[in-house]
């Protein structure tokens, strides 16, 4: 086997391992914050996860030093991209299906490119502005399903954290101009944890740590270590390998495994708006990013 192809082997199996483990997420997250205060666990876990990876890059010896004029904006993108996007998720996804939370987080794609329109770093064309409307009405008849429910705020809340997550995807792309995606990656979840710390600090103190199950702390460290660390970081070596066009296959990956994990750990049923807004969704997401 060359070279190449062994590379290519490689990205391809990282990005199906980073699918499968930022699929069954909403899983973890769901079951872990039945036990443990929303706001300590999202500090906690992207504190965490943000030391690993830049442990992991300067054991490889990779550069991760921060340039001073590059605190503000890594900051930023770190408090709204991961921060409020996982603060927004991890109640979203308490209040609402884990199989929702996978169908509506798999528009974030989208929602980078309509800013990347407004910003004027992409043109856009008919796919992508057909592609943006069909995943809006999808998310719609979602969040339609969830009226009678009793998820229509969970539902809100994940996708305003999709909206978050889009917003890091077109964002980054100027500090990935002078850093690796694993760099933006570490130091962004860093920041973030960092900044919700003092948000859940009261419930940090007054959380019953001792009563937190086994099975909860498990939930907590799948999600900041297979899930954030390894996850996201795989996620973002594999696009730069590939390309983002060809990631799209994965992005599927991740939401049938979020809906699939649903339904068989937590039993949660499919209705047909489920159904039909999933197709729809999936419609949009690959018109958009086939433009």
């Amino acid at each position: 086997m060359n070279g190449d192809k062994r590379s290519a082997l490689l990205s391809e199996a990282s990005l199906l391992s980073a699918a499968i483990a930022l699929g069954t997420n909403p899983v973890a997250v769901k079951y872990a914050v039945g036990d443990i205060p929303p706001l300590p666990f999202v500090a906690l876990r992207f504190t965490c996860a943000g030391l690993v990876v830049l442990a992991f890059l300067l054991f490889l010896g990779s550069g991760v030093r921060l340039k001073r004029k590059h605190v503000l904006p890594m900051a930023g993108l770190g408090l709204v991209g991961v921060g409020l996007n996982n603060v927004m998720f991890t109640f979203g996804v308490e209040l609402t299906s884990a199989s929702n939370t996978a169908l509506i987080y798999a528009t974030p794609p989208l929602w980078g490119m309509l800013l990347g329109f407004t910003l004027g770093l992409e043109r856009p064309r008919l796919r992508g502005v057909l592609g943006i409307l069909l995943a809006m009405l999808g998310v719609g008849v979602i969040v339609y399903g969830g009226l009678g429910g009793g998820g229509l705020q969970g539902d809100v809340l994940v996708a305003g954290a999709a909206l978050c997550w889009g917003s890091y995807t077109a964002l980054s792309i100027f500090l990935l101009r002078d850093y690796s995606p694993l760099a933006v990656a570490g130091y962004t979840m860093l920041f973030a944890g960092l900044a919700v710390l003092p948000l859940g600090a009261l419930d940090l103190v007054q959380a019953d740590w001792g009563a937190v199950s086994v099975g909860a702390w498990a939930a907590a460290a799948y999600s900041a270590l297979a899930v954030a660390a390894f996850g996201f970081s795989a996620w973002q070596w594999g696009i730069s390998r590939i390309g983002a066009n060809r990631v799209l296959v994965y992005q599927y990956v991740i939401t049938l495994t979020g809906v699939l994990s649903g339904v068989l750990l937590l039993r949660e049923g499919l209705g047909k708006e489920q159904l039909i807004g999933a197709a729809i969704i999936f419609c949009g997401v690959y018109l958009g990013r086939r433009q």
